[in-house]
């Protein structure tokens, strides 16, 4: 199975590419001009479209909102004329305001207030009316190793650095590690692609949901932890600070109920995928650790 992947640097599609690296079954291409999509979706090689999600839409302006969406109609044309299946990752801040109490479902269409989160709700209308082949797929707030939405490396960047970090205490999210997500699409799509016929939307979010503040004190928690064990310093780690929404608390809790049933997919545990990405990232900055002389020996 070929895959297309748009936003070459985009973190979900680094995933994907080191995925697909581990498999016989897939082939991936990556681009990240909507022409160089357009003109694969045209030449008829490709059997789905990835797109990646545009995250942090409270912070983003509606130009850039805007921008996606005309981009993400332009791929539902040329999907429509090649009859390749669209992949399209929405960030769970589709659903503006969340719910005080229990878990999104994935039947339940976002009715959002403010014009741009509007503005992809109708580009997934327009995918479910257009395009029978398609996977809709609400993410909680990805984290990785590397790319463009990572979020990881820059709160443990800052926080290394001494900086204060403020987190919303009243927000409650589940945090995904983007390479699940990768499992769980390549997974996913082998399946439809061997007659599944399961089209759709579904959810897919970290297991344990968590406040902001919970995730990002746990960041520290774990970088803390793992500074000492290789006696670096941690004297000057930055601290974690709680801030309060203005509109009181928000649950942007996904349902993955419809994934596991359908597919089989697992969430993937946020706590130990972290602990993997800090060590790795603190291996890139200042080198495996040495073994204890003790170990050593054995090895020897």
């Amino acid at each position: 199975m070929k895959l297309l992947v748009f936003d070459a640097g985009h973190c979900l599609s680094l995933a994907l590419d080191r995925e697909v690296e581990r498999r016989l079954d897939l082939e991936l291409s990556l681009v990240d001009e909507s022409r160089d999509a357009l003109e694969a979706l045209d030449s008829g090689q490709f059997d789905a479209l990835v797109l990646p999600p545009l995250a942090h839409l409270d912070a983003i302006s509606p130009e850039q909102v805007e921008a996606h969406a005309s981009r993400v109609e332009a791929m539902i044309a040329g999907c429509r004329v090649s009859g390749t299946i669209l992949v399209w990752c929405i960030s769970d801040q589709i659903y503006e305001h969340g719910y005080e109490e229990g878990a999104i479902e994935e039947g339940l269409i976002p009715r959002p207030e403010s014009a741009p989160r509007k503005r992809l709700v109708a580009v997934g209308d327009r995918i479910r009316a257009e395009l029978p082949r398609h996977l809709v797929v609400r993410v909680g707030p990805l984290f990785g190793s590397e790319g463009e939405e990572a979020w990881l490396p820059d709160l443990l960047e800052t926080l290394e650095a001494g900086r204060r970090v403020h987190a919303e205490q009243d927000l409650f999210v589940g945090p995904t590690p983007v390479e699940g997500l990768a499992r769980a699409l390549c997974g996913m799509l082998l399946q439809l692609d061997n007659g599944a016929e399961a089209w759709g939307a579904y959810h897919l979010a970290g297991i344990e949901p968590v406040s902001l503040f919970t995730f990002v004190a746990a960041v520290r928690t774990q970088l803390e932890q793992q500074l000492s064990a290789r006696g670096l310093p941690v004297d000057g780690l930055g601290e974690v600070e709680a801030v309060f929404r203005e509109g009181g608390m928000v649950r942007r809790v996904l349902n993955c109920r419809r994934m596991l049933g359908t597919f089989g997919v697992h969430q993937k545990p946020w706590r130990l995928e972290l602990e993997r990405l800090i060590e790795q990232w603190l291996d890139e900055r200042f080198g495996e650790p040495e073994a204890p002389a003790s170990m050593r020996g054995q090895q020897g």
